[in-house]
Parts: C-alpha cells; sequence; structure tokens
C-alpha cells in the first residue's frame, strides 16, 4: 500500500520526505507553547492567549495574498522565503522574554505560514496527475502525523519548566527542521515555477479575474461552505471544545485527553494507506458526506461519556480516547479528497488562489470555534455543545451530497484512475 501511495515522480517523493522530516520538528513544540509563555517566560495566560489569537489573524489576513503571489511568481519563489521566515521566527522563541518581543516573533511566525501550507500543497499537485493526487495527498497526511507524533514523544520526554534550556532546545531543533524542505526544494531547480506559463491563451482568459473568478466557481463555493461548516463543527473543536468537554463534563483527567489525542495520531498513521485504497474510483463528494457522518458519531461518543461521567471513569475515560479515535479516521477520508477536489477545479492559472482558500477555511474556523464552544459547553451540562456540533456536521453532510450534481464525474473521482506504473524504488 505505501509503494502504491508514492507518487510517480521522484521530486514528489522527495518533497514528502521533507514534509515528514519538518514535521517532527513541528511535533517538537506543537503542545507546549502556551506552556512555554506562562510557565518559562512569565506572561500571563490573557497575554499568551493573545498572542497565539493574534498569530491566527495575521496568518488568516495575509493568506490571500500568498495565493496571488503563487499564481503570479511561482511557488518556489513564495515557499522559500516563507520557510526562512518560519525557521528564523521560531528560533526566535527561545529568546522571548517580554509580551513585546512574543507579539513581534508571533507576528514573523505568521507572515511565514500564511502561504506556506497553500504553496507547498501547488508544488505537489503541479507534481502528480489526477489519478495519483487523492493517494499522495492522503500519504503527505499520515506522513505530517507521524512526524508530529515522533517529534511529541521526544519532547515529551525532554522539556522541564524548571530548565528553560529545554524548551529553548526544542524550538531551535524546530527551526533547523524548516531548512529541510527548503534545501531539498533548492536541490530541485525545475520544481515550483509558474504554473500559469504552460498554460494556453484561452484557459489564461479564462482565468482571468483573480479571487472574483475563484468565488464565481459555483462548485468551489459550494466545497467552501462544507469546508466551513465542518471545519467550525469539527477540527476547531478539538482544542478547545472536545478538552474543555472532556475535562469539566465527562470528568476526566488531562492525562487521558493526551492519550486520547495519541490515539488519533495512531488511528490516523495506521489507517490512513488503506483508507486511500478503498477510496479509489470512488465518490469524493460520497467520502465528504461520510466525513461528516463520522465526525458527528465522534461527538455523540462523547457526549456518551459526559452523561456517564464520575459514575463509571472507566467508562467514561474510554469514551473520550474512542470519540478521539474515530475523529481521526474521519480525517483519513478528508485530508485526501479535500485537496483532491479543490485542485481537481483549479486551473493552473488560479491554483495557488484555491489553495490558498481552501486553507482559509481552517482558519476562520479557528477562529469561530475556540469563541463559541466555551459558551455552548457551559449550557446545559454540554449538552447543546454536543446537539450544535453533531447538527453541524450532519448538515456539511447534507452539503456535500448537494455538490455531487455540479461536478463531472473525473471531478468526483467516479472515473476509473488511469493505471499508474509501479515506479522503480528511487533514493531519495
Amino acid at each position: 500500500m505505501l509503494r502504491r501511495a508514492l507518487p510517480a515522480r521522484p521530486e514528489a517523493r522527495r518533497i514528502l520526505l521533507g514534509t515528514l522530516l519538518s514535521a517532527i520538528g513541528r511535533g517538537l513544540t506543537l503542545p507546549f507553547l502556551f506552556i512555554y509563555l506562562t510557565d518559562v517566560r512569565g506572561l500571563t495566560d490573557a497575554r499568551a492567549g493573545l498572542v497565539i489569537g493574534w498569530f491566527g489573524v495575521v496568518t488568516l489576513a495575509l493568506s490571500p495574498v500568498g495565493g496571488t503571489l503563487i499564481d503570479r511568481f511561482g511557488a518556489r519563489r513564495v515557499v522559500l522565503p516563507c520557510l526562512l521566515l518560519q525557521a528564523v521566527g521560531t528560533g526566535s522563541l527561545a529568546l522571548v522574554n517580554s509580551t513585546l518581543s512574543a507579539f513581534a516573533v508571533s507576528t514573523l511566525i505568521a507572515v511565514g505560514s500564511s502561504a506556506l501550507w497553500s504553496g507547498q500543497t501547488t508544488i505537489l499537485a503541479s507534481l502528480t496527475g489526477d489519478a495519483e493526487r487523492q493517494r499522495v495527498f492522503g500519504l503527505q497526511f499520515a506522513l505530517l502525523n507521524l512526524g508530529i507524533g515522533i517529534g511529541g514523544v521526544i519532547s515529551g520526554a525532554v522539556v522541564d519548566t524548571a530548565r528553560p534550556v529545554t524548551f529553548q532546545a526544542i524550538y531551535l531543533l524546530d527551526a533547523l527542521s524548516y531548512l529541510v524542505p527548503g534545501v531539498i526544494l533548492l536541490s530541485l531547480p525545475q520544481v515550483g515555477h509558474r504554473l500559469a506559463a504552460s498554460a494556453t491563451t484561452t484557459e489564461r482568459r479564462s482565468s482571468a479575474g483573480g479571487y472574483l473568478a475563484v468565488l464565481r466557481d459555483r462548485p468551489f463555493r459550494r466545497l467552501v461552505i462544507f469546508g466551513l461548516i465542518l471545519t467550525t463543527c469539527g477540527y476547531a473543536q478539538i482544542e478547545v471544545g472536545f478538552t474543555a468537554y472532556a475535562i469539566r463534563v465527562a470528568e476526566v483527567t488531562p492525562r487521558v485527553v493526551a492519550w486520547a489525542l495519541a490515539g488519533n495520531t495512531v488511528m490516523i498513521v495506521l489507517s490512513q494507506l488503506l483508507v486511500i485504497r478503498r477510496m479509489e474510483g470512488r465518490s469524493r463528494t460520497g467520502a465528504l458526506a461520510a466525513v461528516g457522518g463520522v465526525f458527528a458519531t465522534a461527538w455523540l461518543v462523547l457526549g456518551a461519556a459526559g452523561l456517564t461521567g464520575t459514575g463509571n471513569a472507566l467508562v467514561a475515560a474510554l469514551g473520550v480516547v474512542a470519540c478521539a479515535a474515530i475523529f481521526g479516521f474521519g480525517e483519513t477520508m478528508l485530508s485526501p479528497v479535500m485537496p483532491a477536489l479543490t485542485n481537481a477545479l483549479a486551473t493552473d492559472e488560479l491554483r495557488g488562489r484555491y489553495n490558498a482558500m481552501s486553507s482559509m477555511i481552517f482558519g476562520v474556523s479557528g477562529i469561530i470555534g475556540p469563541v463559541t464552544a466555551g459558551p455552548l459547553i457551559g449550557a446545559a451540562d454540554g449538552k447543546v455543545w454536543v446537539a450544535v456540533v453533531v447538527g453541524g456536521c450532519l448538515t456539511a453532510s447534507l452539503v456535500a451530497l448537494s455538490l455531487r450534481p455540479l461536478l463531472s464525474s473525473a471531478q468526483d473521482g467516479r472515473s476509473a484512475p488511469v493505471p499508474v506504473r509501479e515506479p522503480e524504488p528511487v533514493s531519495c
């Protein structure tokens, strides 16, 4: 399954290797920013929260600019500076000693990250064909989670709030990890150039208009609506809604939450290759609708754990862990389909903008979800929150099904994929 999921072009394989190695560095620091800013650097909880929130706002605000720059100058000229900014910014976190410096560093990192994901997605899409793109995006997601999991295990065994140098070390290592995909991209001089240069005159004219042209694309507009509903009631609830409900309503310990998130990662890594194999030749809109159903099931399981509460701590803990694992299974279906469908709808002239708008979905929902989760969980012992997120996920499923008539069979993935010759093993 791994060999089948690997892209045919060696350049794409090397890009995926960079994804894995940089994800290990990301995993070193991902869970610890709030703890580092408060317990190590002495910021108040409120100021640390503002710093982290500011990062999200700046990233979201600059994402459309990143998409435009990718289409105009090529992803290569955007991704390389972004990786450098990420490396400098992440390394600078080791030197933060005040609220002002934390905001400055957060701004620098946000500028770097604003176009990074859309640029890397555009590069990977340019190196893969329609028949293999869905498999490759699924593999990318699995490698990303594997790397983050490895990094998290390493840092969890090393960091100590009583020894600030341990946090400084992981931020410096994370900074170095951002240079790895940059070095790989520099070693591939023909990769990541402006895609529209190869388009015909007719294609250029039909793709003119920037983001207005993207928004006029009715199928993509429907896909964006689906994504906003699903991520607001799904992904955006993991950091705040899931954790708050598990601890305050289901009354499990933070250690159980940590195990649940680890189970989520394990589910993704173990099942992703099997899922992308089973999805070949099947409807992408059907898969997206199924994701809504799976996410809703995960929240219902968490709701049942809340009803159990302290009456049976073991059952409550198992429910919390099961919720995260079920949610992870849904992620394995969403991760290959969403970018594959986005790039099936995109033209080369506007591919960067399409990918930027797709990534903005997570930014918008990342603001809405946490803001609404707290008040909803505080109402009726969390029952209102469960009802809202379950209903939202099921609504997203209906939106996904309404998208099918707007797509061709090829765009929906129902066409038989073109057989791809098994490539010879290529050294990375």
